[in-house]
């Protein structure tokens, strides 16, 4: 089995789902057909943001799309079309403890699209409850034994991207008074790297981790050295956005861009959100929202290449 990715790798995530419908549109529960095809038509907007910063000179080789398949309507064939990596979600939307959206039939969803890289979000923390990390790992381990059991029909390995988040536990959030942003620096990184080692000793191998930004590049180099760790010599990482502000992601993507082991980002809101929004109240016209989304996904791209010149160049 051959793990990990060798090539540099930007993603545009637009994977939301309830988040997406409820803040977006306000619709609790499951849509309707008609509602669906809204949400649908929001998403396609963003793909056609991605295509503009393609059509601008973006490369395709190292450009993906992270899209669901419920609300993701023609984005998977297209993305294969026009020679985009494709991402692909196996989690159960909006649930604090993973499990498969489609159950056991997960198998047959992930054949159907083929997707380069099957995508989950998993929020572990290890000092939280024991038994409901051993749950989460259970299930993933399934993930991961089928991915690396079952190749494309090209022969091509299936790739296991992880989106590792690290909620805080009420302790640990008292042991910094409470401070958010003091979790962040001071207890989340080696929390991270504590949580990458569980789930690397339960047996579950990840090719690509998508990894909550760290403001110190020490930080990112203990995470990339985890994650490479035991033989795993060619697993890299990848920067996600948490819909944070530019500067705190560029901080983010500066920090982790020069460091062995990282070949990327991916990043959703801090992209999409605001022109999205623009052109559904009425702010801003389908072709404005689709270049502002491509130029934003440039920048930010623009933001990793440079500080990896940088560190190469110093």
């Amino acid at each position: 089995m051959q793990l990990g990715y060798n090539q540099p790798l930007y993603i545009l995530a637009f994977d939301h789902r309830g988040s997406f419908q409820k803040k977006f549109f306000g619709i609790p529960g499951d849509p309707t057909p008609e509602q669906t095809q809204t949400i649908a038509d929001a998403k396609h907007l963003i793909f056609e943001g991605m295509l503009q910063a393609v059509a601008q000179g973006a490369q395709t080789a190292s450009c993906g799309v992270l899209i669901d398949e419920q609300f993701g309507s023609t984005v998977p064939e297209e993305a294969h079309a026009h020679g985009l990596k494709l991402a692909m979600p196996a989690e159960r939307s909006g649930q604090d403890l993973f499990d498969f959206q489609y159950g056991d039939d997960f198998p047959a969803h992930i054949e159907r699209f083929a997707p380069e890289f099957t995508k989950v979000l998993v929020r572990y923390n290890p000092d939280g409850d024991p038994r409901a990390n051993l749950d989460q790992l259970g299930k993933l381990k399934r993930l991961s034994d089928w991915l690396h059991a079952h190749p494309q029909a090209s022969g091509e390995p299936r790739k296991f991207l992880f989106e590792l988040l690290v909620p805080a536990e009420d302790k640990q959030l008292q042991d910094v008074g409470g401070d958010v942003d003091r979790y962040d620096t001071e207890l989340r990184p080696s929390l991270m790297r504590r949580a990458i080692a569980d789930i690397q000793d339960f047996g579950i191998e990840v090719d690509i981790w998508k990894i909550e930004g760290v403001d110190q590049r020490a930080d990112c180099e203990t995470l990339a050295a985890q994650a490479r760790i035991g033989g795993r010599n060619e697993v890299v990482c990848v920067v996600l956005g948490r819909g944070a502000d530019d500067a705190k992601v560029d901080h983010w993507l500066r920090q982790a861009a020069p460091v062995e082991g990282f070949v990327g980002f991916a990043i959703g809101r801090s992209i999409w959100w605001d022109p999205l929004k623009a052109h559904l109240d009425g702010e801003l016209d389908r072709t404005s929202a689709a270049q502002q989304i491509g130029d934003n996904y440039t920048r930010f791209r623009s933001v990793y290449e440079e500080a990896q010149r940088g560190a190469h160049v110093s």
